[in-house]
């Protein structure tokens, strides 16, 4: 079961990565949408790793 949902995850993601390579040539605009999706789960993250780094809150 886990890697059945590591399979989804990792699909998911490189999926989005050829709708973000995509988008960035002029892809439909459906492609557009899913890259921001893609590049906004990449931010949240990001930005949830580096509180996981720094718990204290303050900016590297």
């Amino acid at each position: 079961m886990t890697v059945l949902a590591l399979s989804c995850i990792l699909v998911l993601t490189i999926g989005g990565c050829v709708c973000v390579w995509w988008a960035a040539r002029g892809g439909p605009r459906w492609t557009r949408a899913v890259s921001a999706a893609t590049l906004a789960a990449g931010e949240l993250a990001r930005r949830a790793s580096r509180y996981d780094r720094n718990p204290s809150g303050g900016d590297d």
